[in-house]
């Protein structure tokens, strides 16, 4: 099991309702392809953000950080779905698999962050 961490940039036009709609999409889709959805931060300090330059004739955008849990090459389909998304509703989204040092330290595949090895005084 991979552990990715996606990142979708929703237009800021949206609605609450919309963006729930579309997080739902996403998630559906992850599951049925065997994954699962550890955690979803659409809160600070994402959420709605400003952006730096226009993109899309956008200037805001909503962002969710969702960390999934899938085997290797599940997150095919769900990277088309968010490029075949009308541009209005999806504005960015980024797929990234994370180091083992960072799963291991976040906890996602259960495991312990190991101790760091000569931080005690011998």
């Amino acid at each position: 099991m991979q552990v990715y961490e996606l990142m979708i940039i929703f237009g800021g036009e949206l609605e609450e309702d919309a963006v729930a709609a579309s997080l739902s999409k996403v998630t559906t889709n992850i599951e049925s392809e065997g994954g699962r959805v550890v955690t979803v931060r659409d809160s600070a300090p994402w959420g709605r953000r400003r952006f730096a330059y226009r993109i899309n004739l956008k200037w805001e955008g909503v962002y969710v950080v969702l960390e999934v849990v899938t085997d290797a090459g599940n997150l095919d389909t769900t990277d088309r779905i968010l490029r075949l998304a009308d541009r209005s509703d999806v504005v960015r989204h980024k797929i990234m698999r994370l180091p083992d040092a960072e799963v291991a330290k976040r906890g996602l595949l259960g495991e312990v962050a190991p101790a760091e090895a000569g931080s005690g005084t011998e």
